[in-house]
């Protein structure tokens, strides 16, 4: 009886079988008034008649048969898809019979076929790319190393004025080449789906500290001031780790767009379905031409005068913070300051 009401949910099958019935009953209607046109025995109105009805059922229920096979086996399909989308790549409709039903059934099939195809091949395409990371990784660590090693002696043994400062360039070159390609590997980790973030609820508060210690030699000496905001209560389900470093770009960036004397805050609050840690500065602002591509990989505004960045700071800290299911905007007055909002849902 339940499969019978779950045929008749169906509008277009209701409208079907609601048609035969009327269709049904102005045959017997019409018999009638021939019967009594033609003046039948009653008998044989009688008899007319019950055969009628006859065949109206006997067509209702033949209908109502083939539609309860149509749907078990529509429904049979529909168990094996779901068994696909869950997982189950060899799920597969079985199609050994003739009709457009069963064609769709194959074309069904072929797609799936055709996807799984497609995502054993991206499998092994990352897979491969893994491998890669890895190696590149590897191979530009070691001689890095050794430069800095190299750069190190130098700078210890210069007597002269000229080589001392040459070696002060090349360390502060050197480290950013070492951050350029530590951002690279990450963001192409991310690409590729390499990483596993390892989330816990963590203390939106503590994290800030940290991020503040992590900044307090380069803000004393570049005579800025970061200032914190937010309840100690706030907490954040996330990779600690890698939420760190986004924020830490975020900040990165707002001291290399300050100067002596400015300020730069981080506000964090949470509210019934979200929480929110925003990065402000009173700093030049960002030209209304470059906020659409701030987040742009290797994007150097002609406006800035920024020459330490290696344009992955900012990159990268959105593609943790959308991989965390965030977002975050920008809204800059240029000559007054900017503020980065992040947002998660909770």
């Amino acid at each position: 009886m339940e499969r019978v009401m779950r045929i008749f949910a169906d509008k277009n099958v209701k409208h079907f079988f609601l048609a035969i019935t009327a269709a049904g009953g102005l045959f017997v209607l019409l018999s009638q008034v021939t019967v009594g046109l033609f003046h039948v025995e009653k008998n044989c109105a009688l008899w007319l008649l019950l055969v009628s009805l006859l065949a109206i059922g006997g067509i209702l229920a033949i209908c109502l048969w083939y539609v309860q096979r149509q749907n078990k086996r529509m429904e049979e399909a529909a168990l094996q898809i779901t068994a696909y989308l869950e997982g189950e790549t060899d799920a597969r409709i079985p199609c050994d019979s003739d009709g457009e039903l069963y064609r769709l059934f194959h074309a069904i099939n072929t797609l799936a076929s055709v996807l799984g195809a497609h995502a054993d091949k991206e499998l092994k395409t990352k897979e491969s790319l893994k491998n890669i990371i890895s190696d590149i990784s590897h191979q530009l660590k070691t001689p890095l190393a050794a430069l800095n090693i190299y750069n190190s002696l130098l700078l210890e043994d210069a007597k002269e004025a000229s080589v001392r400062e040459c070696a002060l360039l090349s360390e502060r070159e050197l480290d950013r080449i070492e951050t350029l390609i530590q951002n690279l590997l990450k963001i192409a980790k991310l690409d590729a789906g390499f990483i596993v973030f390892e989330k816990n609820t963590e203390n939106v508060a503590d994290m800030m500290k940290d991020i503040e210690l992590h900044f307090a030699y380069r803000a004393d000496r570049e005579q800025k001031k970061l200032v914190l905001s937010g309840s100690d209560n706030v907490t954040l389900f996330c990779d600690r780790d890698w939420l760190a470093e986004a924020v830490s770009n975020v900040v990165k960036n707002a001291f290399d767009n300050t100067r002596g004397g400015d300020h730069i805050s981080i506000e964090w609050k949470a509210s019934i379905s979200v929480v929110q840690i925003t990065v402000r500065d009173n700093g030049c602002g960002i030209h209304p031409e470059d906020l659409h591509h701030i987040f742009k990989r290797f994007y150097r505004s002609r406006f800035s005068k920024d020459t330490r960045g290696t344009g992955l700071g900012l990159p990268l800290a959105k593609a943790v913070i959308e991989a965390h299911r965030g977002t975050m905007e920008v809204d800059s007055i240029l000559g007054r300051g900017t503020a980065f909002v992040i947002s998660f849902l909770t």
